[in-house]
């Protein structure tokens, strides 16, 4: 699924490497962690997946494909087949949570009825199915990640991005968002999930990639 083959970014003026020497294998179907101190790169490898930046060196590979050498016309292709949750929700305020929902499908061309269709299944499927027509500011903070992570999956990706998706959650938020993720992986999804949450890593173990000033710690 994913392939890192000695891969670096080097940000213009940044210093040193915010990534270095990078090489790791997560297959198809498998959930992962990435961990790490702030800074130590887990936020670069994401965007590198996501092909929303650009490796200096080395090689990315995502379902055969290699994206450091995708044209930016083909990149639009490539993040249909992946989900990204993130760690401050980046809802749309004035929307309600089944538009904010709706919003990647609606961007495919999919036809009206299949983009409520799957928005509602989305939302179901994160427990907010009561919630539909109500605005972001009007739910909890734990509810407003939800929401970003039913507009993570309404498309069916193979792959599920999250970038420190409890870092503003408490204990038990922080697990009933991660039960989600397993959910999702159970039923085939790959799950990659950069997080600094050790009790979750410790409780809820997983393959962990360790990140350490941008060099892979073994």
């Amino acid at each position: 699924m994913i392939k890192f083959t000695n891969v670096s970014k080097v940000y213009k003026g940044g210093g040193r490497p915010a990534l270095q020497g990078i090489s790791f294998e997560l297959p198809k179907g498998q959930m992962a962690y990435i961990t790490g101190h702030s800074g130590a790169g887990k936020t670069t490898l994401l965007k590198l997946i996501m092909g929303i930046e650009r490796a200096n060196g080395g090689q990315v590979m995502f379902n055969g494909y290699d994206i450091t050498r995708l044209a930016e016309h083909e990149l639009p292709f490539l993040r249909r087949q992946i989900g990204m949750v993130h760690q401050n929700y980046s809802l749309l305020t004035d929307r309600s949570i089944l538009d904010n929902v709706a919003l990647p499908l609606i961007i495919m061309g999919q036809p009206k009825e299949i983009v409520e269709r799957e928005a509602r299944l989305a939302l179901e499927r994160v427990g907010l199915q009561n919630k539909l027509n109500f605005l972001p500011l009007h739910l909890s903070g734990g509810e407003q990640q939800r929401v970003d992570i039913a507009r993570a999956i309404v498309h069916r990706p193979q792959l599920l991005l999250a970038d420190e998706p409890t870092g503003n959650l408490d204990d038990k938020l922080s697990f009933e968002i991660f039960r989600l993720f397993e959910e999702f992986n159970e039923t085939g999804t790959t799950v990659l999930v950069a997080t600094h949450d050790t009790n979750i890593i410790v409780q809820r173990p997983k393959p962990c990639l360790v990140l350490e000033e941008g060099h892979l710690k073994e």
